[in-house]
C-alpha cells in the first residue's frame, strides 16, 4: 500500500510537470496555467518528501543501505 501511494504521487507529480510544459508551449504567456501546474508539482513534491521522512521517522518505512563499489 505504501509503495502504491508513493508511485501514485510520483505519477501525479510527473503529470503536473508535463502539463506545465504543455501549457507553456500552447498558451504563449497568456494565462497562469503554467505557473499553477508547476506550483502544484512543487507542493506535491514537498508533500511526498515529508511523507517519506515521516514514514522513516515512525518506522513505517524501512530504508536500506545502498553500497556502491
Amino acid at each position: 500500500m505504501k509503495t502504491l501511494l508513493i508511485v501514485g504521487l510520483l505519477l501525479v507529480i510527473l503529470y503536473n510537470l508535463f502539463a506545465g510544459m504543455y501549457y507553456m508551449l500552447t498558451d504563449k504567456g497568456t494565462s497562469k496555467r503554467t505557473v499553477n501546474a508547476l506550483t502544484r508539482r512543487i507542493v506535491l513534491s514537498m508533500v511526498l518528501m515529508a511523507l517519506v521522512g515521516l514514514g522513516i521517522a515512525t518506522g513505517f518505512i524501512q530504508p536500506h543501505g545502498v553500497h556502491i563499489g
